[in-house]
């Protein structure tokens, strides 16, 4: 009786581990943009491209895909929220039949500077298992904010124009 029991525990097992199996149906790519810099900074946008694939023999349903980013530079590890990087967090598509694929571009604009990892996820509504593609790493370099080329023509300009206008107001008034 024991064994019977085991043995039917161990069965329903592997048959709830092979649906999981044959339900993660959908096959994710990306890859970086070739057009990309080579050495992004700060104001810089990036974009990636991935394909989803229904791999298997069934219609995947509500199918939906999602960006991720994640922030991987010693002791600040932690997921970056998108608000600022991208509009373009998530496509949805209703039914991808067997075969079927669909080409998605990610543009992101970069905020800030460190190490970065990006990571596309897809869940179709019928299995519920979260399918993710493999990770790209890219770097951010800091971009200065103050340029002096930038800024000393602004310091050295307005006062200069405002002493000029002062100087031809009083000019007139003499006049």
């Amino acid at each position: 009786m024991k064994n019977a029991v085991v043995g039917l525990l161990l069965s329903v097992s592997l048959l709830a581990l092979g649906n999981a199996w044959a339900s993660d149906s959908l096959s994710i790519s990306l890859t970086p943009e070739q057009a990309n810099p080579p050495l992004a900074q700060m104001g810089d946008w990036l974009k990636f491209h991935s394909v989803i694939k229904n791999d298997s023999s069934q219609a995947a349903h509500g199918v939906v895909a999602w960006i991720s980013l994640v922030q991987v530079d010693p002791g600040q590890e932690q997921p970056v929220d998108l608000e600022d990087w991208s509009a373009h967090k998530a496509v949805t598509h209703a039914i991808l039949q067997p075969g079927q694929r669909v080409d998605v571009e990610w543009p992101m604009r970069l905020i800030q500077a460190g190490a970065y990892r990006v990571v596309i996820s897809a869940v179709d509504r019928e299995t519920g298992h979260v399918m993710t593609s493999p990770f790209v790493d890219f770097q951010v370099r800091r971009k200065p904010v103050v340029e002096s080329g930038r800024v000393l023509p602004v310091a050295f300009g307005v006062p200069a124009i405002v002493l000029g206008l002062m100087a031809w107001r009083r000019y007139r008034r003499r006049a």
